[in-house]
């Protein structure tokens, strides 16, 4: 079981004002749909409304980094959320996309001084995939969603611009 904070740990209003954007990978669609859908639940249980929050889909996993660098780049945007599913097959493909994936987005919340919460999953099987999608391991997008909440509060109590109308 993850020992992620909960979701009872942030304020019901800890989004609110904040304008979010989750990067989506298609592949593993029916997986991942289930990772936006916590991702998308989370956020709204904290205050987020429907215009706070920007979907972008892109093709797959690889693709995820380059995304967030387009949305991280706005100025309106103040969390990008990443979700998509890498499920291990016979090459070392799975390896070499975990690992590029994480480093990349990892460079794009340097690169733009905006968090970006990572919700890329990576599975030996799908039967892991489906439990880290709502199942008994949780759902990682709703954990990426929190993670994204609350680094918002971080940037915000360093000086970061606070969302208009504050």
């Amino acid at each position: 079981m993850s020992e992620f904070r909960s979701q009872s740990d942030l304020a019901p209003d800890a989004a609110a004002g904040w304008r979010f954007a989750i990067v989506v990978s298609r592949f593993n669609e029916s997986i991942t749909e289930r990772l936006l859908a916590g991702a998308r639940e989370t956020l709204a249980a904290h205050g987020a409304t429907g215009d706070d929050v920007e979907t972008v889909h892109v093709p797959g996993a690889y693709e995820l980094p380059i995304g967030a660098a387009l949305l991280a780049s706005r100025e309106d945007i103040h969390a990008v959320i990443c979700v998509g599913a890498l499920i291990r097959g016979e090459t070392p493909h799975f390896d070499v996309l975990a690992s590029s994936v994480a480093h990349a987005l990892q460079e794009v919340a340097l690169e733009f001084a905006l968090p970006v919460a990572f919700g890329l999953i990576t599975c030996e099987n799908e039967e892991q995939a489906w439990a880290r999608a709502g199942g008994e391991r949780g759902n990682k997008g709703a954990e990426a969603a929190l993670a994204a909440i609350e680094m918002v509060g971080v940037f915000a109590g360093s000086g970061r611009p606070q969302p208009a109308g504050d």
